[in-house]
């Protein structure tokens, strides 16, 4: 599962580790505690329709998909996270799996691990330094609010979810799941919207590889959604019965 999230770089950041074409002039700032309905930055591939070229444009998404043809945004809520496994069978997934796939940047996520007495511990999962910026798999999709007027700005709400599959051994010691995290020499093909093919979807989805990512203990106040800033990931010195070891 992803539920809490870190994305710290600036719009600049992410338009060089992205390679990307175009970006609006809106910005996100920076957050170290990125939660459920907050804006996030996705990055999307668009065919142009005359001349077959691929655009890559850096969009704002709010985070939590409400398929087209909900009644309510209020759903959203619910979608933060898409399983690898069902995500082509899904009727509030299937449409954006083939057509609508994108990369939701971040520089970690939070997971708490579950201790033998029922407490848990918050853990920042990132990658080493030297691999820069992650790449959570999504998926967007755009929402037209009824009671908008027509030909309003704010008619269309663009919303998304991030893909999550079963951990691996070494990660399912801290929760059973973990987002799926393409890898850059897979952009390319997991953004394509020419890729539409629920076979070939598949295929890709298998075919990204497990993450290494550093696992880190912090502190408890990145439980409320009120606290933010970078200190909420720096590094806590654990308990006695917690060691680094037993981390993973």
């Amino acid at each position: 599962m992803c539920g809490r999230f870190v994305i710290a770089g600036s719009k600049a950041d992410l338009i060089a580790a992205f390679d990307v074409d175009d970006a609006p002039d809106d910005d996100i700032h920076p957050s170290w505690n990125v939660a459920p309905t907050d804006a996030v930055h996705v990055v999307v591939e668009r065919l142009d329709p005359e001349t077959g070229e691929l655009t890559r444009r850096l969009e704002t998404a709010r985070w939590g998909l409400v398929p087209s043809w909900s009644k309510s945004p209020a759903v959203g809520a619910r979608m933060i996270n898409a399983r690898s496994e069902t995500v082509l069978e899904k009727p509030s997934f299937r449409s954006a799996a083939l057509r609508r796939r994108g990369l939701v940047p971040a520089d970690g996520y939070y997971e708490w691990r579950k201790n033998p007495d029922g407490s848990k511990t918050p853990l920042y999962l990132h990658a080493d330094p030297e691999s820069g910026q992650l790449a959570f798999a999504g998926l967007y999709e755009f929402w037209l609010d009824p009671a908008s007027p027509p030909d309003s700005a704010h008619s269309w709400l663009m919303t998304c979810t991030i893909i999550t599959r079963p951990a691996s051994d070494a990660l399912g010691s801290i929760h059973d799941r973990t987002p799926v995290i393409v890898p850059p020499d897979q952009f390319g093909e997991w953004l394509d919207p020419k890729n539409s093919s629920k076979a070939k979807i598949q295929h890709l989805l298998g075919s990204i590889p497990d993450p290494a990512l550093v696992p880190r203990l912090v502190g408890s106040r990145v439980g409320s959604v009120r606290n933010n800033g970078p200190d909420l990931i720096e590094p806590v010195e654990p308990k006695p019965e917690e060691t680094a070891a037993t981390l993973l």
